[in-house]
């Protein structure tokens, strides 16, 4: 993973007032809790005492208490109480577990992975969509590296042949392009396919012209993809480190089109049967390639439609080697 980001990690409805949970993210198990005045909390789920969960225990005037003996934690990860050595008894310092930077913002809880500083960058959020949209989305797992997950929404070459049945249909197996660009940490990328009459050639970048006219999407560094269907409506993907062969995946319909209440949920649940269909299109496949991680170099032989995917390869790797 790459360190010094912000990863979203967890949909905002997931984690309930006085009902901890715990999952793996980065790798690492972590123990989520809000406060009684809704703030979110992150500590590594074990017991500094016994080594039990503390995702498992209860949550007590914003303290995580552990199922096991009590000892309760405050947000920083150190224990307060050790119930056993009695209320007004010492706590020495040795008893904290790591504590973790969380954000809650635009419906998700987003986790600072890296290193532990006082002014934090601007989470990477599409700035288009952060007011005036509503959403509906669902979530799953797939046996993946993070990296496999991304790079299939990187992919414009394999959309007649993998979703011939959906957003594939044209049998437009020809592609110009892609034509690709990057703003800092954001790559925005123009798609061109076309069907192959057998008497053309496939264009480079740079001979495109007008390329911003062209159907497009984006990805934000360093796990947030969105297809920009038109103006009022976008499809986001949230690919979430679970570990390194384990990936959650986030998929979210944005749309300001349909502003009544009723109406308006109606609409953004029944996004979810054709996302899954698509979606499962694309999980069929991606859990056949070998490795299942990839990296800048490696055993493929990529084409020119492939530029997204190569460019993602390349700001991984300079990000990484920022950081380490």
């Amino acid at each position: 993973m790459i360190r010094n980001q912000w990863y979203g990690i967890l949909d905002s409805k997931e984690l309930k007032s006085k009902k901890p949970i715990g999952v793996t993210r980065m790798g690492e198990k972590l123990a989520f809790w809000r406060s009684e005045n809704g703030d979110v909390n992150c500590i590594f789920d074990k017991c500094c005492h016994r080594g039990a969960s503390l995702s498992s225990g209860t949550v007590i005037h914003d303290k995580m208490t552990c199922p096991f003996h009590g000892f309760a934690y405050d947000s920083s990860g150190k224990v307060t109480l050790i119930p056993a050595n009695g209320k007004n008894s010492h706590v020495p310092e040795r008893y904290k577990v790591q504590s973790y930077k969380v954000k809650e913002k635009y419906g998700l809880i987003w986790l600072w992975y890296g290193d532990n500083k006082d002014e934090l960058p601007e989470i990477p959020f599409f700035k288009e969509l952060r007011e005036g949209f509503s959403y509906g989305g669902f979530s799953e797992m797939w046996p993946v590296h993070y990296t496999r997950a991304i790079e299939n929404q990187l992919d414009v070459v394999h959309l007649p042949f993998v979703h011939a049945s959906s957003i594939g249909r044209g049998n437009k197996t020809l592609v110009n392009g892609p034509v690709v660009k990057w703003k800092d940490e954001l790559m925005t990328f123009y798609v061109n396919n076309v069907v192959d009459d057998g008497k053309i050639r496939p264009l480079k970048q740079n001979e495109i012209k007008n390329y911003e006219l062209l159907f497009s999407l984006q990805f934000q560094m360093p796990n947030i993809w969105q297809n920009i269907i038109s103006k009022d409506i976008r499809i986001v993907a949230i690919f979430v480190p679970i570990d390194d062969q384990h990936t959650q995946i986030y998929i979210r319909f944005y749309q300001k089109f349909m502003k009544i209440p009723i109406l308006k949920q109606l609409v953004n649940g029944m996004s979810t049967f054709s996302n899954k269909y698509i979606l499962h299109q694309d999980r069929k496949i991606v859990l056949t390639q070998i490795p299942i991680k990839s990296e800048l170099a490696m055993n493929e032989n990529l084409i020119q439609g492939d530029a997204p995917i190569i460019e993602y390869r390349k700001k991984r790797e300079s990000l990484k080697e920022k950081t380490e």
